[in-house]
């Protein structure tokens, strides 16, 4: 037996997964877990929601709540999502609760005591109009290094990390405005001390992926940079030493130190406060599942930390995965761009989108998400082959046998068969245990495969007439064949694992099951058929998003007076003239971008059927269309009367007396080539395209 740990990349709980997180480590990181534990090695997964660092306080910001408030609220929703996913954890936590600040704490006085963190004078960005030093994801600008877009601590194109002030032409992300450099004291991490060290470790790793180790190594040969592991923020894990009280510890440093303390965490809440030390303190391999924007921080920084505190295991393996991507555009929270798990549940079968992602799953390069090529991979692959196989067989069983036959007269060929499919399980096994999770699912559907041409080649239909102990021995065959494809989906497609497991006449739960089972005899049991999966209609996929849109009530307004709201710095209080349909008063956030002046007389886009809200204690009717230019409200901009329809050709405008902000949430729009694009149509009013208010570049999402 072996110990493995899978650390899963902790997803920010500032908003809904998207396919993006699922694809990138959620479900790598759950098929090699399930394999695992079936091959009966102690396995320990964790994970949990980043709840601290700047995502969450600018998402909270612009609601106009607490954090607080913004993690509670996406925590419960992303526990909801895994289990309905099929992701089984040890434990999956969060950043925010005091179990995991203390080890955060503990594990930062060892390396202060170690001499690896020390305070350091710097200058860092400071916004006059907000009157606030500028964490890292409060400013944008331009990448040093490739010179593509870039957050304050890492650009989003070539994926280096980056220290704030390296920026160039940097915008404070709340007001827009150009920040100034002002001293300030921080603490910084002696990351510079570990490059040979480093090196040294990373001599063997040469089953490595080519895209993690290459880029590590030129990171590292590049010259590391010492960082600074503290920010000027109220929310996060506070510093435990005199003078920094009013600063909290750096994002990156914190949650890498989860995969720590969810271990920690698993270990008291199972009653054996010390059992976690098997997998941190003794013989165990580490792997560790991501997107390749998080390279860095787990095979550079959080092994540094490791080697810095001492006695504690390093990662065996880093297996990042590429992007998944909606037409070309990397999936984003910050700029809406994603299929959102919480909607994709309520249309598909889990296992069905799990499929999707395995088959498509972006290991050796960017893949993209597209409706047609899942409709057709589910049809003419999940449905027709893998399906379809398992369906036939045990309707044949069912009404010729009643249970599943013995073998009593074979061939050549069902050894043949039977040997091929072996190796074929053996080498599903060995892309696993590799990581090549792309590989294995093949190998899967090869299976399938194997068992359409052997049934269809031994024609049982003709044998159960003419030699009826030949028949029996084939459909055992194929049933020995179904056993292996229930074992081998089991990692990949959990639940329709256990589906066929139970149809097959077996009892519990195939994950109880030991995984060099798969090829044990079968006989005696009783059978039952039942389709796993419904072929998909693309036009229904297609149709259903139109109906979304459908229901909007999208009119031109003209901003007859604006206020500034009682209760909220950067809140308007804005009244609009809608024509006919009277006036009326909405709460926006558009302050930071736009002055009254500019605003006073001139034309926007509403959603004129949203429900009525309250915002900061103002009551709001409507809200105005905006593209998000990385945090930044840009106005859309109608020249039709006031009143009048916005709309996009092709689809009838048929909208709901009251639309939930959640359900708008979910229709997609996006900038291009100056417009605004929902479904690759345009949106237009009775004067022609809806213009954008400057040029903010293609793939920004409206809001």
């Amino acid at each position: 037996m072996e110990r493995i740990f899978v650390g899963v990349a902790w997803p920010y709980a500032n908003g809904s997964l998207h396919l993006g997180t699922m694809v990138g480590c959620l479900l790598p990181g759950d098929i090699f877990a399930r394999y695992h534990r079936m091959k009966g090695n102690a396995v320990l997964m964790v994970s949990g929601s980043d709840e601290h660092g700047t995502p969450i306080t600018i998402t909270a910001e612009k609601e106009g709540v607490t954090p607080q408030e913004i993690v509670d609220r996406y925590h419960a929703e992303h526990r909801k999502n895994l289990d309905e996913l099929g992701i089984k954890f040890e434990n999956f936590t969060r950043t925010s609760n005091p179990f995991h600040k203390k080890v955060v704490k503990d594990f930062f006085l060892t390396l202060y005591e170690k001499g690896y963190i020390y305070p350091k004078k710097i200058h860092a960005f400071y916004c006059n109009k907000c009157e606030r030093f500028l964490p890292d994801r409060y400013v944008e600008g331009i990448c040093p290094h490739c010179h593509g877009k870039a957050r304050g601590d890492q650009c989003e194109e070539c994926g280096r990390t980056l220290e704030t002030i390296e920026i160039l032409e940097p915008k404070c992300k709340i007001c827009g405005s150009t920040p100034v450099l002002k001293e300030t004291e921080h603490l910084f991490f002696k990351l510079s001390a570990f490059e040979e060290k480093l090196l040294e470790w990373l001599k063997d790793k040469d089953y490595w992926r080519d895209n993690v180790l290459n880029f590590t190594i030129n990171f590292i040969k590049s010259g590391l940079q010492d960082r600074a592991i503290t920010r000027d923020l109220e929310w996060g894990v506070e510093v435990p030493l005199e003078g920094y009280e009013n600063k909290r510890i750096y994002v990156w440093f914190d949650a890498v130190i989860g995969y720590l303390s969810a271990s920690m965490e698993w270990a008291e809440k199972i009653g054996k406060k010390d059992e976690w030390k098997k997998w941190w303190m003794e013989e165990a391999r580490h792997y560790y599942f991501l997107a390749k924007d998080n390279i860095p921080f787990h095979t550079i920084i959080w092994p540094a930390m490791l080697m810095g505190h001492g006695g504690l295991n390093l990662p065996y393996d880093v297996p990042a995965n590429e992007y998944l991507t909606l037409s070309g555009e990397q999936f984003s929270k910050s700029r809406g761009i994603g299929i959102w798990i919480p909607d994709i549940l309520k249309r598909f079968d889990a296992d069905m989108v799990r499929y999707y992602l395995s088959i498509n799953m972006p290991e050796k390069r960017d893949t993209d998400w597209r409706w047609d090529d899942f409709v057709a991979k589910v049809n003419n692959e999940l449905v027709a082959i893998y399906g379809n196989f398992i369906h036939r067989v045990l309707t044949f069983i069912r009404k010729n046998f009643g249970e599943i036959p013995a073998y009593k007269k074979g061939n050549e060929e069902d050894e043949r068969v039977l040997k091929e499919v072996k190796g074929l399980f053996e080498e599903l096994s060995e892309n696993i245990e590799k990581c090549q999770f792309k590989e294995g699912m093949k190998k899967l559907m090869k299976i399938a495969q194997i068992g359409n041409r052997y049934m269809n080649a031994s024609e049982p239909w003709k044998l159960i007439k003419e030699d009826r102990e030949r028949c029996e021995s084939v459909m055992n065959v194929c049933a020995r064949i179904v056993r292996v494809m229930a074992f081998a989906s089991a990692p990949y497609m959990p639940r329709t694992a256990d589906r066929i497991w139970r149809m097959t006449g077996e009892e519990g739960s195939i994950h109880e099951q030991k995984w060099e089972d798969a090829m044990a005899e079968v006989g005696g049991k009783r059978v039952e058929a039942m389709p796993l999966f419904k072929k998909l209609d693309l036009d229904e996929i297609v149709k259903k998003e139109e109906d979304a849109f459908s229901k909007l009530d999208l009119r031109v307004a003209r901003i007859a007076r604006v206020e500034d709201h009682p209760n909220a710095d950067k809140l308007y209080v804005i009244t609009l003239d809608l024509g006919e349909m009277g006036e009326r008063q909405i709460v926006a956030g558009i302050k930071p971008w736009y002055k009254k002046d500019e605003l006073m007389g001139r034309k926007i886009v509403i959603v004129a059927n949203l429900k009525k809200a309250r915002i900061r204690g103002v009551e709001s009717n409507g809200m105005l269309l905006a593209v998000n230019k990385d945090g930044e409200a840009v106005l859309l901009v109608p020249h039709a009367e006031e009143g009048s329809r916005v709309y996009v050709e092709g689809i009838k405008a048929e909208p709901c007396k009251e639309l939930a902000f959640d359900d708008f949430k979910k229709i997609k729009m996006v900038s291009k080539n100056g417009k605004i694009m929902y479904q690759n149509r345009i949106l237009m009013d009775e004067k022609g395209p809806i213009e954008i208010d400057g040029d903010v570049g293609d793939g920004y999402p409206v809001t």
